[in-house]
């Protein structure tokens, strides 16, 4: 029988050891992270996406119409989050997050009781520039400052809150819509927003972490040794280089979720069967993140790189051909990987990169990247839908778009790999 090697056995408990030791330590500040990811499930496509028959019926709009609604939405979230990002260099955190808070709790009511199409819009604006938008980037610019030596792991803990979020939400959600109807489950996230998020966050953020290991300067500044702004990032070929595989993976999660129901009624599939789908796009996407998280405190976070959209393009490639609904939970657990991936790997390796003293202002940018890929998605493959284009013929080329991008990721990986050491020999 095949057994364990003796070495890698003790560094797999040396590793557990290490990790409740820290989660112990750090409790309160991961709790933060965890509370800010799972809360933002509200403004995340794939739980939007379980009213979108409902509305469409509702406000009488096709899957172009419904595409183009949500796509301006989000277009608009990207651009006050470019504008409004770096308010976490400048104010509190408990602020911030309160203050993001409550926009949310009214985006909510507005989802639950409006009318109009107008307020259908401004509430979907509010739902994906708090959630989606802010409260990751809270979280993240937040761990960034907190952790120096094991932001990695840090980042990876706080994360869990987006894959625990889909396991104790996606099937409960798809039941209270069926029972009580859609506008009921919104009223559910104002709820939780107010009785139980703004009271905690409120307690955990009186007071700030400081890291205390080593000074901000000698640790937390990014490559050639200083705090880069947002006008130098952009200067510079390595943000540009890396915008393809930044948005890549928001782009293709956002356009399978929100046309999760459009698939189902391809393929014939029920979404109460579906559903644990997200058990294992959340289970998968914790061992990615924790994988994830010790390999770029181990190795350094640019080496995933290359390897970060291979997943997500097998699962889009699947998806493309699959007749049984098992064949979505596959397609679902390897996007996972890449979804617990890029949250680690992000999280950690901007700080490094860039440092930390305009660390808000770079995040907004990378996140409007982010939140501008995921506006492109709906409308776009709306409009494909509304054409005669399937939705399943078009996961082949989202499938051949992300290999693509994995091979060129190679080089970026390589020419980065020459700066970081050239920078390291510079400060020596």
């Amino acid at each position: 029988m095949y057994s364990i090697p003796e070495g890698v056995r003790i560094l797999f408990l040396e590793l557990q050891i290490f990790m409740i030791h820290f989660l112990i330590q750090n409790i309160r500040w991961l709790s933060v992270g965890f509370l800010l990811t799972f809360a933002s499930t509200g403004g995340q496509t794939w739980f939007i996406s379980l009213c979108s028959p409902s509305i469409k019926e509702q406000f009488n709009l096709s899957d172009g119409g419904w595409g183009g609604i949500y796509t301006l939405a989000t277009l608009a979230s990207a651009v006050i989050m470019f504008w409004q990002g770096s308010i976490v260099d400048r104010v509190p955190p408990r602020i911030v997050t309160l203050g993001t808070a409550c926009l949310f709790t009214l985006a909510a009511i507005g989802m639950a009781w409006g009318q109009s199409t107008w307020i259908l819009g401004g509430s979907l604006f509010l739902l994906r520039f708090c959630g989606q938008g802010m409260f990751g980037h809270i979280a993240m610019t937040t761990l960034g400052r907190w952790f120096v030596n094991h932001r990695g792991r840090a980042v990876a803990l706080a994360n869990l809150g987006y894959p625990a979020s889909e396991i104790l939400f996606a099937a409960p959600a798809i039941i209270v819509i069926q029972t009580f109807g859609w506008q009921a489950l919104w009223i559910c996230v104002a709820s939780f927003l107010i009785l139980i998020f703004m009271p905690l966050t409120a307690v955990l953020l009186r007071t700030n972490r400081v890291p205390a290991q080593r000074t901000e300067h000698d640790v937390l500044s990014g490559l050639q040794g200083r705090h880069w702004v947002r006008k130098e990032a952009l200067r510079h070929w390595l943000l540009p280089a890396l915008l393809p595989t930044l948005l890549t993976p928001g782009l293709m999660g956002t356009v399978l979720f929100f046309n999760q129901t459009h698939l189902a009624e391809i393929k014939q599939w029920d979404l109460v069967a579906m559903s644990p789908g997200f058990t294992c796009f959340a289970l998968s996407g914790v061992m990615a993140s924790f994988w994830a998280g010790w390999a770029v405190d181990r190795f350094g976070g640019y080496r995933l790189i290359p390897f970060l959209l291979l997943p997500i393009g097998f699962g889009m490639a699947l998806i493309s051909q699959a007749t049984s609904v098992t064949a979505w939970y596959i397609a679902l657990g390897s996007m996972g990987v890449t979804m617990g991936m890029s949250s680690a790997l992000w999280g950690a390796v901007l700080p490094a990169l860039y440092g930390t003293q305009h660390l808000g202002s770079i995040r907004s940018l990378t996140t409007t990247i982010m939140v501008f890929s995921t506006a492109i998605g709906p409308g776009l493959t709306g409009l494909l839908i509304d054409s005669g284009v399937d939705f399943t013929a078009q996961c082949v080329g989202f499938s051949v778009w992300c290999f693509v991008i994995a091979i060129g990721s190679v080089f970026v990986e390589q020419r980065l790999a020459r700066e970081i050491a050239a920078s390291l020999h510079s400060s020596i």
